[in-house]
Order: structure tokens, then C-alpha cells, then sequence
């Protein structure tokens, strides 16, 4: 390594409370690693320095010789080394890494429900005497279920008799959630529900919408294709995403249902993801588009 990568390495170092070494940005991980890492920092901190190997492939070589590790990513707190994804797993967990940054993190035990068909079914699953139920939740509030040991740093809570472990970034989106135990198309599966999720763009199909128009629901059903394609075919109850809706939207009731559609469903899935990101809480993207809507309500509305 050359002086002056030695130099911005140490500069950067001194320069930042909490700097993290990794693949890619804080909000674009470009790596398994360092995505876990951000995730645990952004969980404590709402602000700390990031620098992307990947844009400078002299610090990439530079900071594994400067810290004397193999891997990236790699933590600064304070000027001091702390390690890899790994080690700030670890210590996160043991609410060490906490303390590094000042701060004590006490994690209360969230409140969970498991119904009562939901604890026959894991009971029967745990076998061993030092097994229990694992819930994880990760960044994208999807759950997982699964029975094993518990880690000597996991979170313990009980409920209905069944005992479940959480590490802690799972603890802290857990309080609320109900497990169920119910009966789908391919046959019983468990249910996770979480109140802590945020909204997602959900799924109508256009018998669905068929039904809501036809009792009055209120709704705004939201044509997101060309003036183009509205000419050729149009559903009457929509109204095209133009400049005008843009303006209304913006001070519409962020509860207000909306419904987007386009001609498949696909670009209509990316809009309704924006207004979701824009605070909007119930979303729906029209499965199959206007196609669909021809094909199995109203085919008098042309195909193209």
C-alpha cells in the first residue's frame, strides 16, 4: 500500500465516529456481508460514515493490509477496530457492540401470541429437551419458523406453553405478532401475523375490483399506461395517472384505497410501489391488467 492510500485510510478513520468499510452503500449492499452489517448499525445508529470498496479498489487492497483482516466489510468505532460482519454479529447480539457505541440497548422480550392449534402443532415439532421454537423477522419483516437450540444470547418469551427464541434485531419487530396454525389450498401451514410490517402493494384480481366497483366501495382506480394505450381500451371507472392526479395524489388521505392498473400488471406493480413508499397504506396492483379485464368481465373492451 502506497502512502497516500494509507493516508485517506487513516484520515477517514479519525475523521468519522462509526465507519464502516463495505461492498457497495449503506441503502445498495453489493454483498451478503456487508447488507448484515448495515442492517445491525441501522438498527442503532440513524447516522454513521460508510466507505465503498467496490468505487476504489485502492482502499479495497489498502484497508485489508491497514486493519491486518482478509475480508471486508470492516467496523470503526471510535478509531478502533472492531472487525467483520461476523464479529459485529456477535457482539451485537451479546450487546457488546452497544456499549462500544456508548449506549446501553436493553431489548425488551416482545409480547407474541400463539393460539392454541398453532401450540399442538409446535409442540408436537419440538423434540429434544433443549429444543425451542426460533422466530426470526428480518429486514423485510418475512418470517421464518424453525426448532433447534436456543443461542446463550438469544431472547426467550413464552406463550400458550410454547417457549420461542429471538435474536435481537427479531425481538425488536416482533411485539405483537400472533401465530396461527390454519388450513390453505396445501393443507395446514403457519401463519405469522405482524403488526409491526409495513404496508405492502397488494394483490386484486379483477373479479375483485368487479365486485367493489359494483357495491359503491370508494376507491381510485389509477391507469398508469400511455394516452396511447387509454385511447385503444379503457376501463370507465379509471382515471389516468397524468400530471392532474399526480398534483391530487400528493394531498390525498394517505389511508384512501387505492387501485393501480396497467395493460399485464407489471408496470402498474412498480407505481403502486411508489405510492406505497409515498405513505400510502392500502395499495392494491390489478393481476392481469386491462387484459385480464377484458378476458373475464367485460369484453367489450378491446384487446391489444
Amino acid at each position: 500500500m502506497d502512502a497516500e492510500t494509507r493516508d485517506r485510510i487513516a484520515r477517514a478513520i479519525e475523521n468519522n465516529d462509526v465507519l464502516l468499510f463495505m461492498k457497495g452503500t449503506r441503502r445498495a449492499p453489493q454483498c451478503g456481508f456487508s447488507a448484515r452489517t448495515v442492517e445491525i448499525l441501522d438498527s442503532l445508529l440513524p447516522e454513521y460514515a460508510t466507505v465503498d470498496v467496490l468505487a476504489h479498489p485502492e482502499i479495497r487492497d489498502g484497508i485489508k493490509e491497514y486493519s491486518s483482516w482478509p475480508t471486508i466489510p470492516q467496523l470503526y468505532i471510535r478509531g478502533e477496530f472492531i472487525g467483520g460482519s461476523d464479529i459485529v454479529t456477535e457482539l451485537f447480539e451479546a450487546g457488546e457492540l452497544q456499549k462500544k457505541l456508548g449506549f446501553d440497548d436493553q431489548v425488551e422480550p416482545p409480547e407474541l401470541t400463539v393460539t392454541e392449534r398453532a401450540a399442538e402443532a409446535l409442540r408436537g415439532a419440538v423434540q429434544g429437551a433443549d429444543e425451542l421454537v426460533c422466530l426470526e423477522i428480518d429486514k423485510d419483516f418475512q418470517p421464518g419458523l424453525s426448532v433447534g437450540p436456543a443461542r446463550p444470547t438469544s431472547i426467550i418469551v413464552e406463550s400458550n406453553g410454547v417457549r420461542i427464541a429471538l435474536d435481537r434485531l427479531s425481538a425488536g419487530r416482533a411485539n405483537g405478532v400472533t401465530i396461527d396454525y390454519v388450513d390453505t389450498p396445501q393443507g395446514p401451514a403457519f401463519k405469522v401475523d405482524n403488526p409491526n410490517e409495513p404496508p405492502r402493494v397488494q394483490p386484486m384480481t379483477v373479479r375483485e375490483l368487479k365486485t367493489k366497483l359494483d357495491a359503491g366501495e370508494e376507491l381510485l382506480l389509477i391507469d398508469v399506461r400511455t394516452e396511447g394505450e387509454r385511447q385503444t381500451a379503457h376501463i370507465a371507472a379509471s382515471r389516468l395517472l397524468d400530471d392532474g392526479l399526480r398534483d391530487e395524489l400528493e394531498d390525498l388521505d394517505r389511508d384512501r384505497v387505492l387501485v393501480f392498473q396497467c395493460h399485464h400488471g407489471h408496470r402498474s406493480q412498480r407505481a403502486a410501489e411508489q405510492y406505497i413508499q409515498a405513505g400510502f397504506r392500502r395499495v392494491y396492483n390489478l393481476i392481469g391488467g386491462i387484459d385480464a379485464w377484458s378476458q373475464e368481465i367485460d369484453p367489450s373492451v378491446p384487446r391489444y
